[in-house]
């Protein structure tokens, strides 16, 4: 079943994110992750939550959202987020 990574993310040091990007980058094409929304502008239409930076990952199921979330690749991107955002994610099965 497909499974999506969606993330929630609050960026405290946009340069030093640059370099989480590009790790971050690279273990989503080596695991094949389908880019579907990364950062963009963000709309509330109810409720009160204002996301910050959304980004929506697609994987063809849930061992290889966990294979990118758990490779060494995105182990340096998680590194290199280390004091520059704050992050919430999960992973959502779907169609």
């Amino acid at each position: 079943m497909t499974t999506y990574l969606f993330a929630n993310v609050t960026v405290t040091n946009p340069d030093q994110y640059e370099e989480y990007k590009r790790w971050s980058s690279q273990a989503m094409q080596e695991h094949g992750a389908q880019v579907l929304v990364r950062g963009g502008a963000t709309e509330v239409l109810e409720g009160d939550w204002v996301p910050d930076r959304v980004v929506i990952l697609g994987f063809k199921d849930k061992a290889a959202a966990q294979a990118f979330y758990q490779s060494e690749t995105y182990g340096k991107a998680k590194s290199a987020r280390a004091g520059a955002a704050i992050m919430r994610m999960v992973l959502i099965e779907g169609l």
